[in-house]
């Protein structure tokens, strides 16, 4: 008998999370089946209630409910507690429920490991002061940048999100960006849903400066169009990193981590759509 797992959401439909973990259930032997609940926006504890009452055994979280899904469960993991979202339910065996947040751990796995990005001593910029932001913060400052900076329209939510991380972390508003310049800039805003790229001045890339769009499209996003246009050796999508937090929460659930490259590559070959 499988167990069972699923992703929540609100839209669903869209989600690659069943096609990723039918892979990682096929490369590991894992007895495992999961699919997708469009989840109710006024009563989302009920749905994770309900799934886990039908025997369920672990949720992916994902828009707009990882504040919402952090909120509803008192047992948390450390990065869970920092990003203040949780992206995965694990049913105990007790049937206690704990949360954890792998979007983090997703980015910079993604970065490091099939890009070959060297955080150490780099200027960082993230872009975005949201759950999405805050979700990533974390692991991106144990990564060990020499500095990372957040900036965001509303520049008060990006300081007050800046002052919560601590250490070189600092915040402030896009246009006060101008002058400055970063190795890799993070977008974490939602502006390439619609078509659009965060108003950023020019020049903001150091040389050989790369930019990463927490999105991915089947094709290059706004935000990596905009990259290349200024120069960027690298412009990179997020479907590595949907696939590598996705591991993550695998790996929790099951105790075993799969492999993700081939994983990566089957979704380029299938042309991705827009991401969890």
């Amino acid at each position: 008998m499988s167990d069972h797992y699923a992703v929540i959401g609100n839209p669903i439909g869209h989600s690659k999370s069943p096609q990723i973990h039918a892979a990682f259930a096929r490369q590991t032997g894992e007895r495992v089946e999961y699919g997708r609940i469009l989840g109710s926006l006024e009563d989302f504890p009920g749905d994770v209630r309900a799934f886990v009452a039908d025997g369920g055994r672990g949720l992916n979280v994902t828009v707009p409910f990882k504040q919402e899904a952090w909120a509803l469960l008192a047992d948390r993991s450390d990065r869970a507690e920092a990003a203040g979202a949780v992206n995965t339910i694990i049913v105990l065996d007790d049937g206690r429920l704990r949360g954890d947040n792998t979007d983090g751990i997703g980015l910079v796995r993604d970065l490091r490991d099939h890009h070959g990005f060297d955080f150490a001593g780099k200027r960082l910029l993230l872009l975005g002061a949201g759950g999405a932001a805050r979700g990533v913060l974390p692991a991106l400052v144990d990564a060990g940048p020499a500095a990372l900076t957040i900036a965001n329209r509303t520049p008060t939510k990006a300081v007050d999100l800046a002052a919560a991380a601590g250490g070189e972390v600092g915040g402030c508003g896009f246009e006060a960006l101008a002058g400055r310049r970063f190795d890799l800039i993070i977008n974490a805003t939602s502006s390439g849903l619609g078509g659009d790229v965060p108003p950023l001045p020019d020049g903001l890339l150091a040389a050989d400066g790369w930019v990463y769009d927490m999105v991915y499209g089947d094709v290059p996003t706004p935000f990596c169009r905009w990259g290349r246009g200024q120069g960027a050796a690298r412009a990179l999508d997020g479907l590595g990193m949907l696939v590598e937090q996705a591991a993550e929460s695998f790996r929790l659930w099951r105790g075993v981590r799969p492999q993700t490259a081939p994983v990566i590559a089957m979704l380029r070959g299938d042309g991705a759509a827009m991401g969890d």
